[in-house]
């Protein structure tokens, strides 16, 4: 995460806009893949990151994939773009920021999952009616999108 960490030493913690992506994985029993993560304390969501320069969007959704389970991904569909008041952050450590997040779909994926405990404890395939109760908010509601949607 080299272009945050340079941007925030310049900036302090005020605001600023980033852009990131989440993939939602569906498997064969139509069971979703969630993270839980180490930040926010625990709370699952979809694996995901923040866009680094010169990626595109789908480059961020499977680089993220990858460095966060191990997993690659074949084709990306899209679910939705979000932004707006809604999508505002505080971190923990102050930093503030407005996330313009693309989320997109895949059942097409290979690899063992091997998670990146420096941000993940675990992940899990879910049931989408039986999701987590702590869990990222925004991420539930782009799940919920795509169920209805499919």
């Amino acid at each position: 995460m080299g272009y945050i960490k340079e941007l925030r030493e310049l900036v302090g913690h005020r605001p600023l806009i980033f852009v990131g992506a989440v993939i939602l994985l569906e498997n064969n029993e139509g069971k979703l893949l969630l993270q839980q993560r180490k930040f926010p304390h625990g709370a699952w969501g979809l694996p995901g990151g923040l866009m680094e320069l010169g990626e595109s969007t789908e480059d961020v959704a499977r680089r993220e994939l990858k460095e966060e389970t191990n997993l690659e991904v074949g084709k990306l569909n899209l679910i939705n773009v979000y932004s707006g008041p809604d999508q505002y952050i505080k971190a923990e450590n102050g930093d503030e920021f407005y996330v313009v997040t693309i989320s997109y779909y895949a059942n097409d994926f290979t690899g063992e999952i091997k998670a990146d405990l420096e941000e993940s404890i675990q992940f899990s395939f879910f049931s989408p009616e039986q999701l987590p109760d702590h869990m990222v908010g925004s991420h539930r509601m782009m799940i919920e999108d795509y169920l209805t949607k499919k």
